[in-house]
């Protein structure tokens, strides 16, 4: 169980959330290019090295909710249960993410959740830093499946995670185009699920396979 934060940390926190707010309500307002990092700080009433201390680039403003998910695939096989296979929970844990509609999974029609995931996938530089993210959550991944997995190749583990991060992401990106075409979440879960299910049986099918030939 964490320890709740104290005063200090709380206020850090509260700073953080109203900067980062702050951006992304102006970004939506006036387009990524067209707002200042000044302008940003003016309005949330901070001061410029204020808000470089908790967002080194104007990119982390908007692309650090996918930071926070950056160890949650790796901690997902780090703590699974005893007996269960390293798939088998990152598999249930995108269809408890796709049962809540965690906008990671692209299931959820919320307008500003839509608004948010076109303003990061209309801006060539938000998706450059989602990348990135990206990159390292995938060498997370890797790092816990190392002891996850019974293999003799060390390479086994980064492939496996390159395949999850992937099949994940394009999971998602087509769960959002159903949520953009105009289709409710509730309609498209039934879709999704059965797309998760699919994707991750290939998976098992490939681990499988490399587990053959050892």
């Amino acid at each position: 169980m964490n320890a709740p934060m104290g005063l200090r940390e709380r206020k850090k926190q509260r700073t953080r959330e109203t900067i980062s707010d702050t951006a992304i309500t102006l970004f939506l307002e006036h387009g990524f290019d067209q707002v200042s990092v000044v302008d940003i700080a003016a309005v949330a009433e901070v001061s410029k090295p204020t808000l470089f201390k908790y967002f080194p680039t104007k990119e982390d403003l908007v692309v650090h909710r996918f930071a926070d998910h950056q160890t949650v695939s790796s901690t997902v096989v780090a703590e699974r249960p005893p007996g269960v296979s390293a798939i088998d929970a990152l598999h249930q844990h995108f269809l408890n993410g796709l049962a809540a509609r965690d906008p990671i999974t692209g299931l959820n029609d919320d307008e500003d959740v839509l608004a948010f995931h076109h303003l990061v996938y209309s801006t060539p530089s938000l998706v450059a830093r989602v990348s990135q993210y990206l990159a390292q959550a995938e060498e997370a991944l890797a790092q816990a499946l190392v002891d996850a997995l019974d293999s003799d190749r060390e390479i086994t583990a980064a492939l496996l995670a390159g395949q999850v991060i992937a099949t994940e992401r394009i999971l998602a990106s087509v769960n959002w185009q159903r949520i953009v075409a105009g289709r409710s979440a509730d309609e498209v879960y039934p879709e999704a699920v059965a797309d998760a299910d699919h994707a991750y049986a290939l998976l098992r099918q490939g681990l499988a396979g490399a587990a053959a030939q050892k």
